[in-house]
């Protein structure tokens, strides 16, 4: 296998982000979910503006998985006003960890969390948290793996479908 390095990513990454974030979200996502509300999301969510705005925003950060020259996964984490729900300034959000389905079970989801974990630390967060679609039962078993546990519920909106997220949280020693 080829080896996996991780890096920061900056706006010149736009393309390898809005690539991975396409090409994983639909394998994850498209045979459990409309055709209309996956071209909606797609569109909207990993837009030039959108993913440039996020990339840009000061509270936070992309992480790319590369194998070799391939964009193979990414991460991306929030703190302060930019988590998707305010949990305060102790806690450091997961808001993505997306891996090509070709590179699952190959450590690449392992080790963009690990990244989450230095960053965490890096900035003095006591907590990372995030939400996970309750039908994904791959990822639960992931995060639970890695010690987090459930502490909450929201919706999140896939298109015209409403669709509800698991929170979990880890409190970090």
């Amino acid at each position: 296998m080829n080896t996996i390095a991780i890096r920061k990513a900056e706006l010149g990454d736009l393309a390898a982000v809005q690539e991975i974030a396409r090409a994983t979200f639909f394998e994850t996502f498209a045979a459990t979910n409309t055709e209309a509300d996956m071209r909606h999301y797609l569109t909207e969510k990993f837009s030039d503006a959108t993913v440039s705005a996020e990339l840009n925003h000061p509270d936070s950060s992309f992480f790319i998985a590369w194998a070799d020259e391939t964009p193979i996964g990414y991460l991306k984490i929030n703190t302060g006003p930019a988590q998707t729900e305010p949990q305060g300034d102790t806690a450091l959000e997961i808001e993505r960890i997306y891996v090509r389905n070709a590179y699952h079970g190959k450590k690449v989801g392992q080790l963009l969390y690990e990244q989450a974990l230095v960053s965490a630390r890096q900035q003095n967060k006591t907590q990372l948290w995030l939400g996970v679609w309750e039908e994904n039962p791959r990822a639960i078993r992931f995060y639970e793996k890695n010690g987090f546990v459930a502490f909450d519920k929201h919706i999140f909106q896939l298109g015209t479908d409403q669709q509800t997220d698991i929170l979990m949280r880890k409190i970090l020693a």
